[in-house]
């Protein structure tokens, strides 16, 4: 009865929580400064009775919010981070309706709000005396930028979880039986002496030249790396004009590898290359650590809850409205993506927008191409992510077609999904102990003399604060 009740409560929150997704969606603001998407959801949670804990991390936009009190804590997740230059209309066409302004790509406005659903849910039932424990929200800044949650894991605010919940929008409703890439994002910049490039080019020492010996180095060092490693970059200065021998130069890489170890061997290596960059150059160089995330730690328990409440309560069917609106914006989106995701999900070719429920067992042996710092939360206590369907087949995140969609009535109802979702599982795990300490076993046997320990020391601070760069 109380799983009825459950639903009844989501489903009388949806056209609340609907609004708050789409006025975030209106309002989008990147990494670290999603003071409006924040300021909604405390306010929100604190009018309906939690208590919160502000600015956690040092960071203005991070928080959490809990209700209840006592064994065990369940935690859920958000994001609410948008992507820069990726406004976007809700028209299945391209209508950036304001040039180079953020847009929700990866539908971070409903990722966040579909946790706020079910805490408030799940805040319901324990005021009915129906469950005991404690439910607890975080409101977690910058995940696109993949440093979030390091900050707030380094001040010890999941340390405490009994087990954790999330998703993410997708284009299928999936149990996320795969780890991650760990990733670390680093800042090298090359400090030299300015002169004319003409008149005394011997005078200067090009900081810019730096900066690209660097990258060669780099380039190479990519065949001597274990296979289904990462290194990406951008130039973030090059200088001012050709004709100024540029004094400051600065280079942005991604590490990206299937753990920790990998990437801070290929981090050791790439300093070394920035010193021989400098040396080659006469140049000085530093660099500024931004994010350092470990790859994601899987739990079969919850994935198993996850997907017994998939089974039993499916997601309703899309309509020939919503159906229609999919078609046209897969016009704009390259087939051969929409045939590989097709294949393999195993889907027919009608079936633009499933419903259906995807666990692969195998996928546990799998890595997926992309980072994200919900994998440190995860190194910390049991975790468990789903995706559902948001968009149709095809939809490929931080691209327009993912903001237009994620607009729309189709990411609202993945989203009302993914927090019935995560609602019915937390209502598992305070119904049925037992449940949460066989997670915490399978947990503890997985880290077993691996402890979580954070990839920013204390001297790397978030945004808004001085930073302190490291000489190398």
């Amino acid at each position: 009865m109380s799983k009825k009740q459950l639903i009844r409560r989501l489903e009388e929150l949806e056209k609340l929580t609907g609004r708050l997704a789409l006025d975030i969606w209106k309002n989008p603001q990147i990494a670290y400064e999603e003071t409006y998407a924040s300021t909604v959801q405390k306010e929100l949670l604190a009018d309906a009775g939690f208590r919160l804990t502000d600015s956690v991390g040092d960071m203005e936009t991070a928080f959490y919010a809990e209700y209840g009190e006592g064994y065990p804590i369940i935690g859920i997740l958000g994001e609410f981070d948008a992507l820069p230059g990726l406004a976007q209309s809700t028209k299945p066409y391209k209508d950036p309706v304001h040039a180079n302004k953020p847009g929700h790509a990866c539908g971070h406005h409903l990722l966040g709000t579909a946790g706020v659903e079910a805490v408030l849910a799940l805040k319901q039932l324990i005021d009915d005396g129906q469950l005991t424990g404690t439910i607890r929200y975080y409101g977690c800044p910058a995940e696109e930028v993949l440093s979030g949650k390091t900050f707030m894991a380094r001040e010890g605010v999941f340390h405490d979880l009994d087990c954790c919940l999330t998703w993410h929008p997708g284009t299928s409703n999936v149990v996320q039986n795969f780890s991650s890439q760990a990733m670390i994002s680093i800042k090298y910049r090359f400090h030299g002496i300015p002169a004319h490039a003409a008149g005394a080019p011997h005078a200067g020492r090009s900081a810019l030249d730096a900066v690209e010996i660097m990258n060669i180095g780099a380039n190479y060092l990519r065949e001597h790396l274990v296979d289904g490693t990462r290194i990406h970059y951008a130039i973030t200065n090059g200088g001012q004009a050709p004709n100024i021998v540029p004094d400051e130069a600065e280079v942005w890489y991604y590490l990206r590898g299937a753990n920790r170890e990998q990437v801070e061997d290929m981090l050791a290596r790439m300093h070394d290359i920035a010193k021989g960059a400098a040396l080659i150059t006469g140049t000085t160089t530093s660099h500024e650590l931004l994010a350092n995330c470990y790859h994601m730690l899987t739990n079969d328990t919850l994935n198993t809850l996850n997907y017994r409440n998939m089974e039993n309560f499916p997601m309703q069917r899309f309509t020939s409205d919503e159906v229609a609106y999919s078609s046209i914006l897969r016009k704009s989106m390259d087939p051969k993506l929409i045939e590989a995701s097709r294949t393999e999900l195993k889907l027919d070719s009608n079936d633009i927008l499933p419903t259906k429920n995807f666990y692969d067992l195998s996928a546990k042996e799998k890595t997926m191409p992309g980072s994200t710092d919900v994998a440190d939360v995860s190194w910390i206590t049991p975790l468990a992510s789903i995706s559902t369907t948001c968009g149709p087949i095809g939809t490929q995140v931080h691209a327009w077609q993912a903001t237009a969609v994620f607009g729309t009535s189709i990411g609202l109802k993945g989203m009302h999904y993914a927090a019935k979702i995560m609602a019915l599982t937390a209502y598992d795990l305070f119904s049925e102990p037992a449940l949460v300490e066989q997670a915490k076993t399978e947990f503890q046997q997985a880290t077993a003399d691996k402890p979580y320990r954070s990839g920013l020391d204390e001297s790397v601070l978030a945004p808004g604060a001085v930073r302190k760069e490291q000489l190398i």
